[in-house]
């Protein structure tokens, strides 16, 4: 063999090898805390307000079923994604007809959210206590808590994995006592930052419960005179394992940037809905 042969050859052996290594590369993914920012924005935050219909579909264990119907407005208060406003009306079923639901969230989780609800039977508004924020909402699977958010800050947060579509996080709690599961796994798009699947843990790593993204629609919207689309979750659903039942979630006539003022977000509000919340 000729020494050019030889190394014609040695180059080729040579790339032979070298091959998998950048065949295994990949973009490297970003720090867990600047994927849980992008998320927390995603989930919660895009547009400077929104508007929408909520039908709820709850199925217990023995496949028994109840609805909700209510409209949710949304509005941010302040720069970036810290303090909002949330303003709930319920149109059914007829015992849940009229009653309102507001919530003044804090996007320092060392202040708590501020929340009321109206209850038109008894013409009472009632404060609900910020440990109140972990329980049911409405008799559903999803919590006080899942439809204001739980802020990024109340968690450490580990990037345990990376798929095809999403970055798997671990999210432990930094105060154990303040919730009622170990940690949670959110499944994080890698295109939209949405987080498409939570799966929350009791110990010792015992699944108890999950809310899933079931469909994402784009949302046109004008956003400072130019035309945007907002990746929106319009169907979602929460399982409660322990329980047995399931609630399944969908949005639609979702408007974002429509110009909501901070009057709509007030107690006398409560007892008297704005036209807003109404249609």
């Amino acid at each position: 063999m000729s020494p050019k042969t030889i190394i014609a050859a040695s180059m080729v052996m040579l790339g032979m090898l070298a091959a998998p290594a950048f065949a295994d590369e990949r973009p490297q993914a970003p720090a867990a805390d600047e994927i849980v920012k992008k998320a927390n924005h995603a989930a919660l935050y895009q547009g400077s307000d929104v508007k929408g219909a909520v039908s709820m579909i709850i199925t217990d264990r023995q496949g028994r079923t109840r609805k909700r119907g209510f409209n949710m407005l949304r509005k941010d208060v302040g720069a970036g994604d810290g303090d909002q406003e949330y303003y709930v009306y319920f149109n059914e079923p007829a015992d849940v007809r009229k009653m309102s639901f507001m919530v003044h969230k804090n996007g320092d989780p060392a202040r708590d959210d501020d929340r009321w609800l109206y209850m038109p039977g008894l013409d009472l508004v009632k404060r609900i206590a910020a440990g109140d924020k972990r329980t049911s909402f409405v008799g559903s699977d999803y919590l006080y808590e899942d439809i204001s958010g739980r802020s990024p800050l109340e968690d450490a947060h580990e990037l345990t994995g990376t798929t095809d579509n999403c970055y798997i996080l671990k999210n432990v709690p930094k105060e154990p006592g303040s919730v009622e599961f170990a940690y949670y796994l959110a499944h994080i798009d890698r295109k939209t930052f949405i987080p498409v699947k939570l799966e929350f843990f009791k110990k010792p790593d015992r699944l108890c419960r999950v809310i899933e993204v079931l469909k994402i629609d784009s949302m046109e919207a004008l956003e400072n005179g130019r035309k945007v689309l907002y990746p929106t979750v319009t169907r979602s659903v929460a399982r409660n394992l322990d329980t047995g039942s399931k609630t399944e979630m969908t949005f639609s006539n979702v408007r974002y940037n429509i110009g909501l003022t901070d009057q709509i977000f007030t107690e006398r509000y409560l007892r008297r809905p704005p036209k807003e919340a109404m249609r």
